[in-house]
């Protein structure tokens, strides 16, 4: 999956769908998407990435405590 990093606009291949879904991690491990190379994977935070489109990313992935009130 492929997500827009918010501060440099490149894209970022996400490497753990699973961590990008659980709203109790605060970050993702991915790599930037640009070059020839494979770059090396790091951890980006949840609240620099972007849906390619510009959307934010559902409530649910990053507040564990979305259901609340």
């Amino acid at each position: 999956m492929f997500l827009k990093h918010r501060k440099s606009g490149d894209l970022i291949e996400v490497v753990e769908v699973s961590e990008l879904v659980d709203p109790f991690q605060n970050g993702v491990t991915g790599r930037f998407h640009s070059g020839e190379e494979l770059q090396d994977a790091e951890l980006f935070n949840k609240g620099e990435l972007i849906f390619p489109s510009g959307e934010e990313l559902p409530r649910c992935w990053v507040d564990p405590h979305y259901r609340d009130s």
